[in-house]
């Protein structure tokens, strides 16, 4: 009785279990009654188990089945392709072939032909080259197209393209003797193009009324910095010009070579920039020595000349060196002859430090002017060597700044000396003649005195 109790009490623990594990369609019916419910309830569980993996199984063998149909398709047409390819691959083979032997009869048929056709060519090639930078292609544009076409052809040339290149050299050649007046497309200082008219001297030279022009690539195009004066007066006058008779221009016979080196050539500022502080300061030198010997210079010479108007009238004034002088003769007149020298040369010695004043600074400023140019020049040199310590000698340009600085400070320094050198000799030169009458003045003025008593 106790087994059979304890057969039942698993046979529910089991139909427990299975009821935790039901399906939702299962856990939407009522709850089973019975141990049949459950087994019931199970089997048809498992039966829609059943029914589900038979159908994705045959699902899957149907997908497979296409997938298997899709490949022997892509196959099928690989090997469709390697086989166009292999066809393809023989028709250019045999079409290289063809084409040899037609290559080769063309070369057989051209004869000496060929050669005359290949210097034409090459004639055609180097015409092209020659026009793209000439002036005269700024009035004539697109000349080059069919030239080049000509240039780069593998066939012959046609009658056409042999006038045409015949054409070209000719009026190229005709052109270079011609003075043309025509409307061209400029680009300006400011990088903008604008239509402006253009006078052409032959290939070597074109300007406006504002100045003159270089070509770059058949476009007519401002030098960045023009020449002087005297050659934009030039080109001006010849834009100008419309009548009959001659008037003198400038004709660049390098063809704008020597007009595009106007811009590498620096002007004063960059000059004084190469030689960097140094420069700056002999300049700063320079110039306060030039004013202040220019202003001593002019004071001398009034006083000068105030000493010129004084010894032609007899009474004294004290505007200028030598009335002093005599103011001092008046005062002291009455005293013996030694004391009257002495008073007269000490009034002579007061007035030669004004004459002198600031000459010596002038002659300090002409000898620091020169020693400052070496010191730009030590160390530009010093700029140089470390330049080529660091970067070697093989390319020149690396050198160039501390070379320049060496050389400008130089020049600079000599001419700051130059005129302060100048001008301390000329006022020194007035000094001296002043202080000389001065001295004059005054022995005739004891004289006169000894001769009176």
């Amino acid at each position: 009785m106790s087994s059979s109790l304890r057969a039942v009490s698993r046979a529910l623990a089991l139909a427990a279990l299975a009821l935790a594990f039901l399906s939702p369609y299962a856990a939407a019916q009522n709850e089973p009654e019975t141990i049949d419910d459950v087994l019931r309830a199970m089997q048809n569980e498992r039966q829609e188990v059943s029914e589900t993996n038979q159908e994705r199984e045959a699902r899957f063998r149907r997908e497979q089945s296409e997938q298997e149909a899709a490949l022997r398709e892509l196959r099928a047409e690989v090997d469709a392709a390697e086989d166009e390819a292999s066809r393809l691959e023989n028709l250019r083979n045999e079409l290289d072939r063809e084409l040899e032997e037609l290559r080769a009869q063309l070369s057989e048929r051209q004869g000496e032909f060929g050669e005359l056709f290949g210097v034409a060519r090459a004639a055609a090639a180097d015409l092209n080259e020659q026009l793209e930078d000439s002036l005269i292609s700024t009035q004539f544009p697109n000349r080059g197209e069919d030239l080049v076409r000509m240039a780069q052809a593998s066939s012959l040339p046609t009658i056409a393209e042999l006038e045409n290149l015949w054409y070209t050299l000719l009026q190229e050649a005709g052109e270079q003797g011609e003075v043309a007046r025509y409307d061209a497309q400029v680009i300006t200082s400011d990088n903008q193009s604008a239509t402006e008219t253009v006078v052409r001297i032959g290939p070597f030279t074109a300007f406006s009324d504002e100045g003159y022009m270089v070509a770059r690539e058949g476009t007519l195009r401002y030098l960045a910095r023009q020449p002087g004066r005297a050659e934009v007066a030039a080109a001006q006058r010849v834009f100008e010009h419309n009548g009959p008779g001659v008037v003198r221009g400038l004709v660049d016979p390098s063809l704008g070579t020597l007009l595009g080196l106007v811009v590498e050539v620096p002007n004063l500022r960059e000059r004084i920039d190469q030689g960097g502080g140094i420069g700056y300061a002999i300049v700063v030198v320079a110039i306060l020595g030039v004013l202040l010997a220019i202003f001593r210079w002019i004071m001398l010479a009034f006083t000068a000349m105030k000493v010129k108007s004084q010894m032609k009238s007899s009474t004294p004034k004290k505007s200028n060196p030598l009335g002093r002088v005599m103011l001092t003769y008046e005062e002291y007149k009455s005293e013996d002859l030694e004391t009257l020298q002495l008073r007269l040369d000490d009034a002579v010695l007061k007035e030669l430090p004004k004459l002198e004043s600031g000459l010596n600074v002038v002659k300090v400023l002409a000898a620091v002017a020169p020693l400052m140019g070496l010191l730009g020049t030590v160390i530009g040199m010093i700029v140089t060597f470390q330049a080529i310590t660091l970067f070697g000698t093989g390319d020149p340009k690396l050198m160039a700044g501390g070379i320049s600085q060496a050389l400008v400070t130089t020049v600079m320094g000599l001419i700051a000396a130059i005129p302060l050198l100048l001008l301390h000799a000329f006022a020194s030169a007035t000094a001296r003649r002043v202080g000389q009458v001065l001295e004059e003045q005054s022995v005739s003025l004891v004289a006169e005195t000894s001769e009176k008593g």
